[in-house]
């Protein structure tokens, strides 16, 4: 790590007074109002944001546009943060996006300005990137909600995407699907077409009020969207319906069934693109773009049979449980999982789910090297009331990673939990297989 993520690192993530979305667009006439000459994707959901940035990233490339994707969080180096037509930002764009921010905080706070939070920070290095490499379009990834995301100062993207929507961060979002809802649908604007992911009835009817209520055209997409096709090898067949009646066929990387939701809401997204005169695609390019996107950390198969997965709320864990169990059916083979979470999750019906759902041979808990990680031990309290079959505890996730790879004995290996985990255990293996891919 060298000086400039060691320096971000200690800028705290949360403030007791911070700056309001007033005091940022001031932070950004101070950058030239960076925002107005760009075309924007602007993406929020609770699960999905980043597989659906990852397809919309990959299908302009194909299309023969230049990208700036801002997603988060990262997995291994705070650059993943910043994709540059889906590649790391160049070390000398990064280390230049810190130096004029850097400045601008320090100009700011001499005026009364509260210095800018963790988050705040890097979209400000994200928008100096975007000036310096000038890209066709910006795909732009909301952080925790949408209505008070530093994210929801840009005031006119030319497409809405909201994602899956469920329970998760309540304590700021609030305790139901809908309210968390309308926190997400806060980046509705004006007149600007919203393509969402419509399965919840709860989220669907808050995101189309407010749609409504702003004269917006709405995309909606549900299971009835796509049709699965069948499976060859690691990808999934799908037939998608677009937003002109037809009907394309995409070939997704992944296993994952929440991953056809993904990939269709990203499909559907480029057909309006298309139909609004705002990007032209051609169904090759479409095609092509799901093929080829990835997105670490969401059901990679990192090793053979060993797969990495976020899924570190109620709505991710069951879907990696409906992957899981699905994909023993089909193999017949035994599932050993390795699992760590943060304290202020709710691992108890994590857990509980997981266990009613999937048959393990054995489960491998362990504490993350965060202040906030749920224990070990309390994790494997939970787990043995839940499942009779053998839980390992290991107070380090390199040693719970060893223990799984050394003992797989035939077995399909899953680590699920936090995003710290999978980026802890994500870089041990790269390291250890000489594999430096993002």
């Amino acid at each position: 790590m060298n000086q400039t993520e060691e320096y971000l690192n200690r800028i705290p993530m949360w403030a007791d007074r911070k700056n309001t979305l007033e005091d940022v667009r001031r932070y950004l006439e101070e950058l030239g109002d960076p925002d107005g000459s760009m075309r924007i994707l602007h993406v929020a959901g609770t699960n999905g944001k980043g597989s659906v940035c990852a397809y919309l990233t990959s299908m302009l490339r194909e299309a023969g546009h230049t990208t700036a994707t801002f997603v988060s969080p990262h997995l291994e180096s705070v650059r993943e943060r910043f994709l540059i037509n889906g590649e790391l930002v160049s070390e000398e764009d990064f280390e230049n996006a810190f130096g004029r921010v850097k400045s601008l905080s320090d100009r700011m706070t001499e005026r009364g300005f509260q210095p800018p939070t963790y988050f705040e920070f890097l979209f400000y290095m994200f928008l100096c990137i975007c000036l310096r490499t000038a890209p066709d379009f910006v795909i732009l990834e909301t952080g925790l909600g949408g209505r008070l995301d530093v994210t929801n100062v840009i005031r006119r993207p030319v497409l809405t995407v909201l994602t899956s929507i469920s329970l998760d961060h309540m304590q700021y979002l609030g305790d139901t699907v809908g309210k968390i809802a309308g926190e997400k649908a806060g980046i509705i604007k004006p007149g600007v077409p919203v393509v969402y992911d419509a399965s919840c009835g709860e989220a669907a009817r808050v995101i189309e009020a407010r749609a409504r209520e702003l004269g917006c055209a709405l995309y909606p997409t549900d299971e009835n969207s796509f049709r699965l096709l069948g499976r060859s090898g690691r990808g999934t067949d799908v037939a998608v319906s677009t937003v002109d009646g037809g009907q394309v066929v995409i070939s997704v990387p992944s296993r994952a069934e929440y991953q056809m939701m993904n990939a269709a809401l990203a499909v559907r997204a480029a057909g309006v693109l298309r139909s609004y005169g705002i990007c032209w695609f051609s169904p090759g390019d479409v095609i092509r773009g799901i093929r080829c996107a990835a997105w670490p950390g969401r059901m990679e198969e990192i090793l053979p049979g060993v797969f990495l997965d976020g899924a570190h709320n109620m709505g991710g864990i069951r879907e990696i449980a409906r992957t899981m169990s699905r994909m023993q059916k089909e193999s017949g083979r035994p599932i050993s999982l390795l699992f760590g979470v943060m304290s202020d999750k709710e691992y108890d019906g994590m857990i509980r789910y997981l266990c009613r759902k999937v048959r393990f041979r054995r489960v491998i808990v362990t504490t993350l090297p965060e202040e906030r990680a749920a224990a070990a031990g309390e994790l494997a309290e939970t787990f043995r009331r839940e499942t009779e079959c053998p839980v390992l505890v290991f107070d380090e996730p390199g040693k719970a990673l060893d223990e799984l790879l050394k003992n797989l004995e035939g077995d399909m290996a899953f680590c699920v939990g936090s995003l710290h985990l999978v980026g802890e255990l994500r870089g041990r293996i790269r390291k250890e297989n000489g594999n430096d891919k993002f």
